[in-house]
């Protein structure tokens, strides 16, 4: 806090900072909390332009508060409220939060605080300084929260705290952000675009998924297995150490058996063991990516331990408990791979096994009694045996790979006979044998993932990835409202039951609203197919920026307009009403499909690049900036260069480019400017170009 008095007389002040201790995820987590306090003379901070003057004694004066109750995890962690600069007096205080109210229970500012500290109170801390200012005159006070493992540790952190000017600490901050946030910019001739995609969708990522595992909609705080790791994955370029390090968190929430936590909390552990199917295959999921962008093959022998826990009891869906850590210790190679081992067993059709969830959690009754079969999952899994197919060669385990590409082949033929529904896939198979998703029943006749991911899997005919791609133009957009729904009619009275899905309201979240996770799915699918036009279209229908400036969508949304939402509704009286904003995996997912679809960024190990865009036909120019250790590439895409842009290439001072052509990073000298000619705006994609029926 920076104090200018701007007057002609003297100034007396007070500042006080109040913060008030949970240390627990419910209120009366406080009543274990135990208060004290820590006062020390503290060395004076340099002098800088703006302190010419040496300052007077400095004190730091900390406010503790300890969770002394063990079970919740937080056992003797210490918040602390200090207050550091050039203080008067450091006696104004309390712990005890009773003595900010009055007889009535109205809230008070006491005119002195009464200095009490110790166990028993309602814990709080409250530091007040007095400040004279003369005319013309400048005071700081420097208020400090933080947190420590234990009082000791919380004391230290204040005190090494307390010795960096809050300028220079607020410009680490700055440069931090700056790193993470503008190692990839885009520029086009959409500012929404651009403001979403430079900043606003990694700093959701990060600060939200990464950090606080909270949101307005969901403040639970814990790590869900298959969440942090598709978020951590948008980061390959800006900051892969992140990602290297969920990858090895994630192992280490394994059991031996292969199977993972579905979430948990820390610093217990404590969480939910599950029949979930999909959870496990995201390890070595984005550990395929990790390797492909990086090319750093070291964290396929780094060491982690396996959980040890009771199974799922019988009849059960889950097991929430607090595991432990196992003495059976394997490679980081060997976790992923186990979960792929665990994921070969198929139902009655040769699909893979359900399980009570495999993405979609509301499905959690198509397989409950162990036979239900899972479309998507299966072309999930025919994507993540393709990355590690050529790992396990490269580690010598050829019976291994053979055994997976084997299950490959399997359900490659089954999910073009079985699964196809004649112009779309089904989503799966009940347990009694009966199909989700196909177009002879009342509700849910066609769900969007799994049309997106054969698409994206690549492991559909050519000609059964168009038809997918037209019945979700022509079933599942809602041009209208500018939805792409998860899937449609909604479930609410079908048997046998989906599960908890249908307990959502027609049109929300799962249950046939726009859940944006799935939609950035089927935007990149599209993308895949070389419709830049339509995946447009999608993005706009995604963005917050776009639909908060539309004049329909954007008055009924009614949501921030600055951040990712979890879901869009799509039925009357709601249509287009935002929902569980922030706390979303489709932040990170977007901002990939903006850079690595739209954009057609590639990475190839650590030093390889390449660019193969899937840009909208009405940008008639656009550029890229990737940011790193120094170096600056540029890459501009033009349909018709201008004069600037043939002078630069004509001196030299850009480089053409094809797409698909490598950049090699070490190669670079400095900043370094490329031009990549597309081809002319074609006309808009019609109907029947999509394989979609001419109307008459």
């Amino acid at each position: 806090v920076r104090l200018i008095n701007r007057g002609q007389r003297t100034q007396r002040l007070r500042v006080v900072g109040i913060a008030e201790w949970m240390l627990g995820g419910n209120r009366v987590d406080r009543l274990s909390v135990e208060t004290a306090s820590h006062f020390q003379r503290l060395a004076a901070l340099p002098a800088t332009a703006e302190r010419r003057v040496t300052p007077r004694e400095r004190r730091l004066a900390a406010l503790l508060g300890t969770q002394r109750e063990r079970s919740a995890g937080f056992a003797d962690g210490t918040a602390f409220l200090g207050l550091a600069g050039e203080a008067e007096d450091a006696d104004d205080w309390t712990c005890d939060r009773r003595e900010c109210f009055d007889s009535r229970g109205w809230l008070v500012l006491p005119e002195n605080f009464g200095r009490r500290s110790g166990p028993g109170l309602d814990p709080c801390a409250a530091l007040a300084s007095r400040v004279t200012l003369a005319a013309g005159a400048t005071a700081e006070r420097v208020f400090l929260l933080g947190f420590g493992a234990t009082p000791e540790a919380a004391i230290q952190l204040a005190i090494s705290a307390a010795a960096v000017p809050a300028a220079q600490r607020l410009a680490n901050v700055r440069s931090h952000w700056e790193h993470l946030l503008g190692a990839t910019t885009v520029r086009t001739p959409d500012p929404l675009f651009d403001a979403l995609v430079n900043r606003w969708l990694l700093y959701q990522t990060v600060a939200c998924r990464m950090w606080a595992k909270a949101g307005f909609y969901q403040a639970g705080g814990a790590y869900g297995y298959r969440d942090q790791l598709q978020d951590a994955m948008a980061l390959a370029w800006a900051e892969p150490d992140l990602l290297r390090r969920q990858i090895v968190l994630g192992a280490s929430r394994q059991f031996a058996e292969g199977d993972v936590q579905h979430w948990w909390h820390a610093p217990t552990g404590a969480g939910v063991r599950t029949h979930f199917s999909d959870d496990l295959l995201w390890l070595p999921y984005a550990l395929a990516h990790y390797l492909k962008a990086t090319g750093d093959a070291s964290v396929l022998d780094e060491a982690v331990p396996f959980l040890e826990g009771i199974e799922i009891p019988s009849g059960a869906e889950d097991a929430y408990y607090v595991p432990t850590i196992g003495s059976q210790t394997a490679s980081v190679y060997e976790h992923a791979a186990r979960s792929i081992d665990r994921s070969l067993r198929v139902g009655t059709h040769g699909l893979p096994l359900m399980g009570t969830g495999d993405w979609n959690d509301g499905m959690n009754r198509v397989g409950h009694e162990g036979r239900g079969e899972s479309v998507w999952l299966a072309w999930f899994l025919c994507e993540v045996v393709a990355r590690f197919v050529p790992l396990a060669q490269q580690r010598g385990e050829t019976e291994r790979a053979q055994r997976w590409l084997d299950a490959s082949i399997g359900w490659k033929a089954a999910l073009n006979k079985e699964a196809w529904d004649g112009q779309w896939y089904k989503r799966a198979f009940f347990d009694d044998g009966s199909a989700l998703g196909s177009h002879d029943a009342a509700e849910c006749r066609i769900d969007l993932i799994a049309q997106a991911w054969a698409v994206l899997s690549q492991a559909a005919p050519p000609a059964n990835q168009r038809m997918a791609l037209a019945a979700i133009e022509q079933h599942l957009v809602d041009s209208e409202h500018g939805l792409v729904r998860l899937l449609t009619p909604p479930l609410q009275h079908a048997v046998p039951s989906a599960g908890y899905i249908q307990a959502y309201p027609p049109g929300v979240r799962e249950n046939g609203g726009q859940y944006a996770h799935a939609a950035v799915w089927a935007l990149m699918a599209q993308a895949r197919a070389g419709h830049a036009d339509i995946a447009w279209r999608y993005f706009t229908f995604l963005s917050p920026a776009h639909r908060s400036r539309h004049p329909a969508h954007g008055p009924a949304y009614a949501i921030e307009p600055y951040v990712m939402a979890g879901d869009i509704y799509s039925a009357a009286p709601y249509a287009g009403r935002g929902g569980w904003s922030w706390y979303t995996g489709s932040a990170g997912w977007l901002h990939r499909a903006a850079v690595e679809t739209m954009f057609g960024l590639e990475q190839d190990g650590a030093d390889l690049l390449r660019f193969a865009p899937c840009l909208p036909p009405h940008w008639p120019s656009c550029d890229i900036t990737l940011r790193r250790a120094g170096r600056a590439l540029r890459c501009v895409f033009t349909r018709a260069p201008d004069q600037a842009l043939r002078g630069l290439l004509t001196s030299g001072l850009a480089r053409p480019l094809e797409a698909g052509q490598d950049i090699r990073w070490s190669a670079l000298a400095g900043d370094t400017t490329f031009v990549m000619l597309l081809e002319p705006a074609a006309p808009a994609r019609t109907e029947s170009a999509l394989g979609l029926p001419s109307p008459a």
